[in-house]
């Protein structure tokens, strides 16, 4: 096995202004932040419509499960949608990128 080295601090500041870096992270802020968002902003209309239209949460849907608990299972469901989203995201434009400049730095 090949031994890595170490870098030195000024190469860490060197590759943070590199244009390898700079593409980096672009890429992984062009996903988490709309990501986050529409997550924020799916949450906030749950609370909202829990809060504002109870009755119509409480419509049963089938059996004992209404609207309220379809959307708050809906939230689970999405929360793992985004993972698995991110991880196949990450794998295709994230970890080359991270692994070349790993590379770089590393030797």
């Amino acid at each position: 096995m090949k031994e890595r080295r170490q870098p030195t601090p000024q190469e860490f500041r060197e590759m943070q202004s590199s244009p390898e870096f700079k593409e980096l992270r672009s890429k992984f802020r062009s996903f988490a932040f709309p990501m986050s968002i529409a997550f924020f902003v799916w949450y906030i209309v749950y609370v909202l419509v829990a809060t504002f239209a109870s009755d119509w949460m409480g419509t049963p849907l089938v059996g004992n499960i209404n609207i309220g608990v379809f959307f708050g299972l809906a939230q689970f469901v999405t929360t793992f949608a985004i993972t698995y989203i991110y991880i196949v995201f990450a794998n295709k434009n994230l970890e080359p990128r991270q692994a070349a400049i790993r590379e770089k730095m590393e030797g």
